[in-house]
């Protein structure tokens, strides 16, 4: 549990459904204006939306958002250290989160994976290389970041990685 860091902006745009909400009536709504920031509220349920859309086995799951100091808080309850590691990496590579306070409680706890910033000009074998001393353990990190990540080149500077043991 803790306090995790993260590049705010640099990540994905969220496009997970948000819990639903009630819409403003259509009379209020003008077709020519900018869309609006999203309140704290709505990006907070767009995260749980995108944790839910994961298929990780949670309990007990809610996420706060603070918007004046990007601060995302999720709670509940997972099977193990590994689903723990994805949700946060999972709410702090969006676009909206700089902070991510981790208060997830793990029933089997096992060690911690290390986590990895990437960097421009980075590949998964390059990673690799430089963690387990061989390029091709490539898969082990992608496999680690599923299904966070959809295929071994969706990877962008300032995404954190895990980097299992």
């Amino acid at each position: 549990m803790g306090i995790f860091d993260f590049v705010k902006g640099i990540g994905k745009k969220n496009t997970a459904p948000a819990e639903p909400q009630q819409q403003a009536p259509a009379a209020q709504q003008t077709p020519t204006a900018k869309p609006a920031e999203p309140s704290a509220q709505q990006i907070a349920d767009q995260l749980l939306g995108h944790i839910k859309s994961l298929g990780l086995p949670i309990s007990g799951l809610s996420v706060t958002y603070n918007g004046s100091t990007d601060l995302a808080t999720v709670k509940g309850q997972v099977q193990s250290q590994a689903d723990r590691e994805k949700i946060i990496l999972a709410v702090g590579n969006i676009d909206h989160v700089a902070k991510v306070d981790d208060q997830l409680t793990v029933a089997n706890p096992e060690p911690e994976s290390k986590f990895y910033t990437v960097k421009s000009g980075d590949t998964l074998s390059k990673i690799s290389k430089e963690f387990y001393g061989d390029a091709n353990q490539y898969n082990k990190i992608f496999q680690a970041n599923r299904p966070l990540l959809k295929n071994a080149d969706d990877i962008f500077p300032g995404q954190v990685l895990r980097i299992p043991n």
